[in-house]
């Protein structure tokens, strides 16, 4: 059991307040990330910089080779899997929507609690990370899940951020990877206390992140196409718009900036590079904390599910193999290694299935309400 800053909000003075409270279970203790393929870059700084020069004008680090793969365009381009390699992926990892029947029954008896990545979940991966608004029609379904199920949000952006995005008082959100949450300020009938509490593990890293975002803007100003994006706890570089040719040459601008941050580690999503604190904390432990806040810690008749499609969201998704509760749906055209135990394909079909849940939902409701009203008939007629 560790101690944790939490700040407890007092919506009607406007108040914060912190506390330290125990949380079971987390650590958020400075050390090196673990070694987990193709989630961190473990290669050190000295290496890494070495890494970054291109030999002989054509090859490229292990690094850039990774922000290759990342790229959509690299995966669009690159040689079509094989029938047979397609249709294994596929059978390990089958559509959601056509196993929407297979889920519901495993959720019987259990309280379905949803979590949501954002960009590339609901709403579509776009150039401008400052224009990737979801939908009404996306926002409007998100709305009623949260009116059925206990549902979050939880994304790499800055809360805030993501908050602007989404614009649903009712739901609870995680920003920074999880390392900034806030339970719901209104509307949801699974908000605990009075209180709006919001947990920052990684408070103290905030001046060291604000330093290096000042560096970053500095360094990459000459890049066209490159952006820094602030994400409080956390610090985002959109390669997206940036010319292939001058990837190398990003690189080793971020490398430069990192190599004075020890305490700062590497990682990267789609189009994007990001720095983090050193800290034992993401996805998973996000979600394993919001099953906690919500009184779901130990519990049998929990179901989590979460959606999600980037690099990052892969820690959940792990954490629910390792639970043996709820599951992982990876949201991807593209077969890829992953913990996810279903698949859709893209924002589309991830508000197809949202929608499916919450009218099989209401569906089980009546059912429930028939059924209730029979038997106190049966009763008054005894």
């Amino acid at each position: 059991m560790t101690n944790q800053n939490v700040v407890v909000s007092d919506a009607k003075s406007g108040i914060n307040m912190a506390i330290t409270v125990a949380v079971s279970g987390f650590s958020t203790a400075a050390q090196k990330p673990p070694a987990v393929p193709g989630t961190y870059i473990t290669i050190s700084k000295k290496k890494l910089l070495q890494n970054l020069d291109i030999n002989s004008g054509t090859r490229i680090n292990a690094w850039v080779d990774s922000m290759r793969a990342s790229s959509p365009t690299h995966i669009k381009s690159s040689p079509h899997l094989s029938d047979h390699d397609h249709n294994s992926w596929t059978m390990h990892h089958p559509s959601a929507l056509d196993m929407f029947e297979q889920i519901t029954n495993a959720s019987k008896g259990k309280q379905i609690v949803m979590f949501l990545d954002y960009d590339g979940t609901l709403s579509p991966i776009v150039d401008d990370p400052d224009r990737a608004f979801m939908s009404d029609q996306m926002r409007a379904t998100v709305r009623k899940l949260a009116r059925y199920f206990p549902t979050a949000i939880v994304s790499g952006r800055c809360r805030d951020k993501v908050y602007s995005f989404v614009r649903l008082a009712e739901l609870y959100y995680a920003g920074s990877h999880g390392m900034d949450i806030k339970g719901p300020s209104k509307g949801s009938k699974y908000k605990k206390g009075a209180e709006a509490v919001l947990f920052q593990p990684a408070s103290e890293y905030l001046p060291m992140i604000d330093e290096v975002y000042k560096a970053l803007l500095e360094v990459t100003k000459d890049t066209p196409g490159a952006k820094v994006e602030n994400n409080k706890f956390c610090l985002s570089v959109h390669f997206r718009c940036v010319d292939e040719k001058k990837w190398s040459e990003l690189a080793k601008q971020v490398g430069s900036v990192l190599e004075g941050y020890p305490n700062l580690r590497l990682t990267q999503g789609r189009k994007v590079l990001e720095i983090r604190p050193t800290i034992k904390w993401d996805k998973g432990k996000a979600l394993e904390f919001l099953l906690e806040s919500l009184g779901y810690a130990n519990c049998t008749d929990v179901f989590p599910v979460y959606i999600g499609d980037d690099r990052t969201d892969e820690d959940a998704f792990k954490v629910l193999r390792e639970r043996g509760q709820g599951f992982g749906i990876l949201v991807s055209k593209t077969p890829k290694d992953t913990n996810a135990s279903y698949s859709l394909q893209e924002p589309s079909e991830v508000m197809a299935f949202l929608r499916r849940l919450v009218e099989w939902k209401k569906l089980s409701l009546r059912r429930q309400f028939r059924i209730r009203r029979r038997l106190e008939e049966m009763k008054m007629s005894l």
